[in-house]
Protein backbone atom coordinates (compact mmCIF):
# COMPACT_ATOMS: atom_id res chain seq x y z
CA UNK A 1 0.00 0.00 0.00
CA UNK A 2 1.35 3.43 -0.97
CA UNK A 3 2.00 6.15 1.57
CA UNK A 4 2.42 9.91 0.99
CA UNK A 5 4.87 11.29 3.55
CA UNK A 6 4.23 15.06 3.27
CA UNK A 7 1.16 17.27 3.44
CA UNK A 8 0.29 19.58 0.52
CA UNK A 9 2.21 22.90 0.57
CA UNK A 10 4.89 21.56 2.92
CA UNK A 11 8.39 22.68 1.94
CA UNK A 12 10.67 19.83 0.90
CA UNK A 13 14.33 19.76 -0.12
CA UNK A 14 16.09 17.74 -2.84
CA UNK A 15 16.63 14.12 -1.86
CA UNK A 16 13.68 13.82 0.52
CA UNK A 17 11.34 10.87 -0.02
CA UNK A 18 7.85 12.17 -0.76
CA UNK A 19 5.95 8.90 -1.10
CA UNK A 20 6.48 5.16 -0.84
CA UNK A 21 4.78 2.49 -2.97
CA UNK A 22 3.80 2.24 -6.62
CA UNK A 23 0.29 3.74 -6.53
CA UNK A 24 1.50 7.34 -6.97
CA UNK A 25 3.14 8.85 -10.05
CA UNK A 26 6.15 11.23 -10.10
CA UNK A 27 5.45 14.67 -11.56
CA UNK A 28 7.42 17.88 -12.11
CA UNK A 29 10.34 18.31 -9.71
CA UNK A 30 10.35 14.64 -8.62
CA UNK A 31 11.72 11.29 -9.79
CA UNK A 32 11.16 7.62 -8.98
CA UNK A 33 13.80 5.64 -7.11
CA UNK A 34 12.61 2.05 -6.82
CA UNK A 35 9.26 2.19 -5.04
CA UNK A 36 9.87 5.73 -3.75
CA UNK A 37 9.13 9.17 -5.20
CA UNK A 38 11.95 11.58 -4.37
CA UNK A 39 12.24 15.40 -4.51
CA UNK A 40 14.57 16.76 -7.17
CA UNK A 41 14.20 20.49 -6.34
CA UNK A 42 13.45 22.77 -3.40
CA UNK A 43 9.69 23.28 -3.51
CA UNK A 44 6.18 22.95 -2.14
CA UNK A 45 4.50 19.55 -2.02
CA UNK A 46 1.62 19.26 -4.49
CA UNK A 47 -0.70 16.24 -4.73
CA UNK A 48 -3.28 15.96 -7.50
CA UNK A 49 -4.95 12.58 -7.65
CA UNK A 50 -2.16 10.03 -7.99
CA UNK A 51 0.33 12.61 -9.29
CA UNK A 52 2.93 14.00 -6.89
CA UNK A 53 4.82 17.10 -8.00
CA UNK A 54 6.66 20.08 -6.54
CA UNK A 55 6.08 23.79 -7.03
CA UNK A 56 9.66 25.16 -7.24
CA UNK A 57 10.70 27.84 -4.75
CA UNK A 58 13.67 28.95 -6.82
CA UNK A 59 14.87 28.73 -10.39
CA UNK A 60 16.09 30.67 -13.42
CA UNK A 61 13.81 31.94 -16.16
CA UNK A 62 13.31 29.60 -19.12
CA UNK A 63 11.89 31.48 -22.13
CA UNK A 64 8.71 30.05 -23.65
CA UNK A 65 6.64 31.09 -26.64
CA UNK A 66 3.73 33.43 -25.73
CA UNK A 67 5.38 34.58 -22.47
CA UNK A 68 4.93 38.30 -21.82
CA UNK A 69 8.24 39.67 -20.58
CA UNK A 70 9.99 42.90 -19.63
CA UNK A 71 13.36 43.42 -21.29
CA UNK A 72 16.08 46.04 -21.63
CA UNK A 73 17.43 47.11 -25.03
CA UNK A 74 21.19 46.51 -24.99
CA UNK A 75 22.15 47.13 -28.63
CA UNK A 76 20.79 48.25 -31.99
CA UNK A 77 21.57 46.17 -35.07
CA UNK A 78 20.77 46.67 -38.74
CA UNK A 79 17.77 44.33 -38.51
CA UNK A 80 16.41 45.42 -35.14
CA UNK A 81 17.10 45.57 -31.41
CA UNK A 82 18.96 43.20 -29.07
CA UNK A 83 17.14 42.79 -25.74
CA UNK A 84 18.24 41.39 -22.37
CA UNK A 85 15.30 39.35 -21.03
CA UNK A 86 16.83 38.30 -17.68
CA UNK A 87 18.12 34.91 -18.78
CA UNK A 88 21.26 33.40 -20.28
CA UNK A 89 20.17 34.27 -23.84
CA UNK A 90 19.38 37.60 -25.45
CA UNK A 91 16.30 38.19 -27.58
CA UNK A 92 15.69 40.10 -30.81
CA UNK A 93 12.99 42.54 -31.88
CA UNK A 94 13.07 42.60 -35.69
CA UNK A 95 11.89 45.59 -37.68
CA UNK A 96 8.71 43.80 -38.76
CA UNK A 97 7.79 42.96 -35.14
CA UNK A 98 8.77 46.26 -33.52
CA UNK A 99 5.60 48.19 -34.25
CA UNK A 100 2.45 48.09 -36.33
CA UNK A 101 3.79 51.18 -38.16
CA UNK A 102 6.03 50.92 -41.24
CA UNK A 103 9.73 51.50 -40.49
CA UNK A 104 11.75 52.80 -43.49
CA UNK A 105 15.06 51.07 -44.22
CA UNK A 106 17.05 54.25 -43.54
CA UNK A 107 15.22 55.09 -40.29
CA UNK A 108 17.11 56.05 -37.14
CA UNK A 109 16.14 53.01 -35.04
CA UNK A 110 17.07 54.74 -31.76
CA UNK A 111 14.02 56.98 -32.23
CA UNK A 112 11.86 53.89 -31.71
CA UNK A 113 13.81 52.09 -28.97
CA UNK A 114 17.16 53.24 -27.68
CA UNK A 115 19.84 51.42 -25.71
CA UNK A 116 18.74 51.33 -22.07
CA UNK A 117 15.01 51.46 -22.83
CA UNK A 118 12.77 48.91 -21.09
CA UNK A 119 10.01 47.30 -23.13
CA UNK A 120 7.00 45.11 -22.46
CA UNK A 121 6.93 42.48 -25.21
CA UNK A 122 5.76 38.99 -26.13
CA UNK A 123 7.96 36.02 -27.03
CA UNK A 124 6.86 34.73 -30.43
CA UNK A 125 9.63 32.22 -31.16
CA UNK A 126 12.22 30.17 -29.24
CA UNK A 127 14.40 27.89 -31.38
CA UNK A 128 16.35 24.80 -30.34
CA UNK A 129 19.48 26.98 -30.60
CA UNK A 130 17.96 29.40 -28.07
CA UNK A 131 17.33 32.15 -30.62
CA UNK A 132 14.48 34.21 -29.19
CA UNK A 133 12.23 36.59 -31.13
CA UNK A 134 10.00 39.21 -29.51
CA UNK A 135 6.99 41.08 -30.86
CA UNK A 136 5.55 44.47 -29.94
CA UNK A 137 2.95 44.75 -32.70
CA UNK A 138 0.04 44.35 -30.28
CA UNK A 139 -1.09 47.67 -28.68
CA UNK A 140 -0.65 46.07 -25.23
CA UNK A 141 3.11 46.02 -25.71
CA UNK A 142 5.10 49.22 -25.39
CA UNK A 143 8.16 51.05 -24.22
CA UNK A 144 8.02 51.57 -20.46
CA UNK A 145 8.68 55.23 -19.64
CA UNK A 146 9.69 56.27 -16.13
CA UNK A 147 8.54 54.24 -13.15
CA UNK A 148 10.74 51.74 -11.35
CA UNK A 149 11.75 48.14 -11.84
CA UNK A 150 12.09 45.34 -9.29
CA UNK A 151 13.14 41.73 -9.78
CA UNK A 152 11.53 38.65 -8.23
CA UNK A 153 12.17 34.95 -8.58
CA UNK A 154 10.41 33.72 -11.71
CA UNK A 155 8.78 30.85 -9.80
CA UNK A 156 6.91 33.44 -7.68
CA UNK A 157 5.35 35.25 -10.65
CA UNK A 158 2.08 33.23 -10.55
CA UNK A 159 1.70 34.05 -6.84
CA UNK A 160 2.24 37.77 -7.46
CA UNK A 161 -0.36 37.75 -10.24
CA UNK A 162 -2.82 35.53 -8.34
CA UNK A 163 -5.76 33.49 -9.58
CA UNK A 164 -7.51 35.38 -12.40
CA UNK A 165 -5.08 38.26 -11.66
CA UNK A 166 -6.73 38.78 -8.25
CA UNK A 167 -3.55 39.64 -6.33
CA UNK A 168 -2.01 42.10 -8.77
CA UNK A 169 -5.40 43.75 -9.43
CA UNK A 170 -5.82 44.34 -5.71
CA UNK A 171 -2.33 45.88 -5.43
CA UNK A 172 -3.03 48.19 -8.38
CA UNK A 173 -6.36 49.30 -6.93
CA UNK A 174 -5.07 49.93 -3.40
CA UNK A 175 -1.86 51.74 -4.40
CA UNK A 176 -3.07 53.53 -7.54
CA UNK A 177 -0.09 52.20 -9.50
CA UNK A 178 0.24 50.92 -13.01
CA UNK A 179 2.01 47.55 -12.79
CA UNK A 180 3.26 45.09 -15.37
CA UNK A 181 4.58 41.69 -14.26
CA UNK A 182 6.86 39.91 -16.73
CA UNK A 183 7.03 36.12 -16.79
CA UNK A 184 10.80 36.59 -16.62
CA UNK A 185 10.64 37.96 -13.07
CA UNK A 186 10.88 41.69 -13.83
CA UNK A 187 8.11 43.92 -12.49
CA UNK A 188 7.54 47.52 -13.61
CA UNK A 189 5.63 49.96 -11.39
CA UNK A 190 4.61 53.58 -11.85
CA UNK A 191 2.57 55.78 -9.53
CA UNK A 192 2.79 58.36 -6.79
CA UNK A 193 6.01 57.89 -4.76
CA UNK A 194 4.33 56.51 -1.62
CA UNK A 195 2.02 54.18 -3.53
CA UNK A 196 4.91 53.02 -5.69
CA UNK A 197 7.03 52.22 -2.62
CA UNK A 198 4.21 50.34 -0.90
CA UNK A 199 3.41 48.37 -4.06
CA UNK A 200 7.06 47.36 -4.41
CA UNK A 201 7.24 46.32 -0.74
CA UNK A 202 4.03 44.30 -1.12
CA UNK A 203 5.34 42.43 -4.17
CA UNK A 204 8.62 41.60 -2.42
CA UNK A 205 6.62 40.46 0.61
CA UNK A 206 4.64 38.09 -1.62
CA UNK A 207 7.92 36.72 -2.97
CA UNK A 208 9.18 35.99 0.55
CA UNK A 209 5.90 34.59 1.87
CA UNK A 210 4.46 32.89 -1.23
CA UNK A 211 4.12 29.56 0.62
CA UNK A 212 1.66 30.96 3.17
CA UNK A 213 -2.10 30.51 2.87
CA UNK A 214 -4.49 33.48 3.05
CA UNK A 215 -1.80 35.66 1.52
CA UNK A 216 -4.11 37.98 -0.42
CA UNK A 217 -5.86 39.16 2.76
CA UNK A 218 -2.52 39.62 4.52
CA UNK A 219 -1.11 41.68 1.65
CA UNK A 220 -4.24 43.85 1.50
CA UNK A 221 -3.97 44.59 5.23
CA UNK A 222 -0.26 45.34 4.82
CA UNK A 223 -0.98 47.84 2.02
CA UNK A 224 -3.81 49.58 3.86
CA UNK A 225 -1.67 49.94 6.98
CA UNK A 226 1.39 51.14 5.03
CA UNK A 227 -0.58 53.82 3.20
CA UNK A 228 -1.91 55.46 6.35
Amino acid sequence: MSKVLFEPKQIVVPGETLAEGMDNLPGEGTFRDGDKIVANVLGLMNVKGRLISLIPLSGKYKPKRDDVIIGRVTDIASKGWIVNINCAYHAMITLKDATSDFIPKDANLSKYYDVGDYVLAKIVKVTSQNLIDLSMRDPRFKKLDGGRLIEINTTKVPRVIGKAASMISMIKEKTGCRIFVGQNGLVWLKGEPKGENVAAEAILKIERESHLSGLTDQIEKFIVKSLK
